[in-house]
């Protein structure tokens, strides 16, 4: 999935299409069930960023196929609308899965313009065993501690260390909430959203979700396609592949990205000095990873730690140039502060990244069915690694759980569907997350859908991040539904956003909106 799929068919850059409007009352819902709504009690829990930010809770079975059975409590936040036109709740998630979404809600509402954000109640909500719904998971706090065995299994030993430790946490999550694991599932957390739905007495909802929350919105509309009135999906999983050839497409596509860093750092040689070759420059990145496996740098970053640092990058290019000076500091001047700071800014795990990180295992273990004998995983990462070596095997003891998850799988949700008012996808040509194949293949899937490209982009989770042409088109989806209507595989395309540019003062680069939405996605999906 390295490739983009073919050419955008001659779509011009900031493409303004032809538009086609969705009446507000579009595509009548079904009659909400008959059953009384559950009672939301809001309470203001306002933020310094989010003052008007409000909090509620709301009990779900934790089996929706037995409603009267055992029942978990979901975590609710809403920033109300103001607008004398109301369109309803629009439900926000940041992705994962694992990711918190309380007060998501609030970047969302102040993200949009005032106008639009006003006209809903966007309601944010911390999925099932997550954050402060109850009960919240953490199979093994700790888990990421440093110094971690290093990644790639070059020897026996280093692999059985890896193993041991992917097997542990299996283990570990399979007895301390073996009653639970079941039913944490994607198709479990769209059931709570209608839900939500329900509670918030709400016919049809409107829904904003990125990487893995493009997957839970597609699987929720599938389920209940009559319950949709808009669908707004940025960074879009390959619902084709989930999850274990997705995480093998990941590998390129990261690869790709750290060596789109690898460039840029070569085309500032006169501030970070480490040569115009972006080969050359590789090569001392991994001449660094080898002399961190044999010593870490403040006894916290190893050769692992180092993959968790450099990671994020592959999301967002903002931490380019804080990553940048770290590879200097430590190559140029063999100074490991820098590099150390750094890996505590981006790559280190705390409680919450614990909890996250036990989401996400419960989830994609779950979700579908993984190789159970490790010597698959053996063959396809050491393949995916010969070409794409900077991520592979880190990712792959991401997600070696699965191969021993305690629980059984279930069936991948086919999201194609017919029954929906016209979605807005938006996609990147070089995410690395969420490889751009992805948004055409949910594109082709989503029947009437309208898919917006940025070009030449890099970032994972692209709207409400700077890029007014991408922005431009959210917005006059969320006013009145318009979509944009182009010929090709693409049907709007908005040029990407410039690189940063080198430090002048540890300021701009983590205190944009791209930075603030980065913080706020869920753990790697």
């Amino acid at each position: 999935m390295r490739k983009r799929a073919a050419v955008l068919c001659g779509a011009a850059i900031v493409v303004a299409g032809t538009f086609t409007a969705v009446p507000a009352d579009a595509g009548t819902p079904q009659s909400a069930p008959s059953a009384s709504a559950a009672r939301l009690t809001w309470k203001k829990c306002g933020t310094a960023d989010y003052p008007t930010l409000q909090c509620a809770s709301l009990e779900v079975p934790l089996d929706h196929a037995n409603p009267r059975g055992r029942q978990i409590t979901l975590a609710l936040s809403r920033i109300p609308h103001t607008a004398k036109k109301y369109q309803g709740p629009l439900l926000v998630n940041p992705g994962g899965p694992g990711g918190s979404g309380l007060t998501f809600a609030g970047f969302i509402a102040t993200g949009l313009p005032k106008a639009v954000a006003a006209q809903y109640d966007v309601i944010g909500f911390d999925p099932r065993g997550v954050g402060a719904s109850k009960p919240a998971l953490n199979c093994g706090p700790g888990y990421f501690n440093p110094v971690r065995p290093d990644s790639v299994p070059s020897t026996p030993a280093i692999e059985k260390a890896n193993l041991e430790r992917a097997k542990s946490f299996a283990a570990a999550c399979g007895r301390k909430y073996a009653s639970v694991l079941p039913y944490i599932n994607t198709i479990s957390a769209a059931q709570d959203m209608d839900s939500i739905r329900r509670a918030l007495g709400a016919k049809r909802i409107n829904y904003f979700g990125y990487s893995y929350g493009t997957y839970l919105g597609a699987v929720y509309a599938k389920l209940f396609p009559h319950q949709v009135r808009r669908l707004v999906l940025d960074s879009i999983v390959d619902p084709t592949g989930v999850w274990y050839d997705d995480n093998l497409a990941q590998d390129y596509a990261f690869n790709d990205r750290h060596r789109a860093l690898m460039a840029w750092i070569a085309k500032y040689d006169a501030t970070y000095k480490l040569g115009t070759d972006p080969e050359q420059i590789e090569a001392k990145w991994y001449a660094m990873r080898a002399a961190l496996a044999k010593k870490p740098a403040g006894g916290k970053v190893g050769a692992s730690e180092l993959e968790d640092t450099f990671v994020p990058g592959g999301y967002y290019n903002g931490y380019w140039p804080y990553l940048a000076e770290a590879f200097a500091a430590y190559v140029n001047g063999k100074n490991a502060e820098p590099l150390v700071e750094t890996y505590e800014n981006f790559g280190a795990v705390d409680a919450s990244g614990d909890n996250g990180y036990s989401i996400y295992t419960s989830v994609q273990c779950r979700d579908a069915s993984w190789p159970r004998d490790w010597r698959q995983w053996q063959k396809d990462n050491w393949a995916v690694y010969e070409k794409a070596p900077f991520m592979t095997w880190s990712n792959a003891w991401y997600n070696a759980p699965c191969a021993f998850w305690p629980t059984g799988s279930l069936k991948p949700v086919n999201i194609a569907n017919g029954k929906l008012p016209p979605a807005l996808l938006f996609q990147a040509t070089n995410d690395a997350a969420t490889p751009y194949e992805g948004g055409v293949t949910v594109h082709r899937l989503l029947d009437g859908s309208s898919l917006v490209v940025e070009e030449g982009g890099g970032n994972h989770g692209i709207t409400l991040s700077g890029n007014p042409c991408l922005d431009k088109y959210l917005a006059a989806y969320l006013t009145d539904g318009r979509v944009p209507r182009g010929g090709g595989e693409a049907d709007a395309v908005c040029k990407a956003l410039p690189d940063p540019k080198p430090l002048t003062a540890k300021a701009a680069s983590t205190s944009s909106r791209g930075a603030a939405l980065h913080r706020l996605l869920g753990a790697r999906s």
